[in-house]
């Protein structure tokens, strides 16, 4: 009679525990970083851990090495890169015929010497040697 008053016990229980139903709630996004949209007092604790946890090395060759340089410095590094660009479109319009494509043949400046080479199939090597070093680059193209 034991036994069946314990299992009667159990079973009850477990009617009661299967009778309670489980309260959900729906899940909401709620963004931490205030770049998109969360809390702005969070922004200064993200940028210490961030700070904190940053491993990289800057080498400076990065944004933060062209933000060290004198206005001098970047003004000159453009201007530099503005010739270059100017001697790269004047060479290669020598080096290009009536319809855009590129001719095989030499075009020398002060600095460089520029060579095309027809590899066949369409393909062109392009080969700059700097005439003072005698330093050499060289890149393949198709036509």
């Amino acid at each position: 009679m034991r036994t069946h008053s314990l299992r009667t016990g159990m079973l009850l229980l477990l009617a009661g525990a299967m009778h309670f139903h489980a309260n959900a709630t729906e899940l909401v996004y709620q963004a931490v970083n205030p770049s998109f949209g969360g809390y702005p007092a969070n922004g200064q604790h993200l940028l210490a851990v961030a700070s904190a946890t940053n491993k990289h090395v800057d080498k400076g060759l990065g944004y933060s090495s062209l933000l060290d340089q004198s206005p001098l410095t970047q003004f000159n590094q453009t201007l530099e890169r503005t010739v270059l660009s100017q001697l790269a479109s004047a060479a290669t319009s020598k080096l290009t015929g009536p319809d855009g494509k590129l001719l095989p043949g030499t075009f020398q400046t002060s600095n460089f010497t520029i060579t095309v080479t027809d590899l066949g199939g369409g393909m062109l090597r392009i080969t700059t040697v700097d005439k003072t070093t005698g330093a050499s680059t060289s890149f393949e193209v198709s036509q």
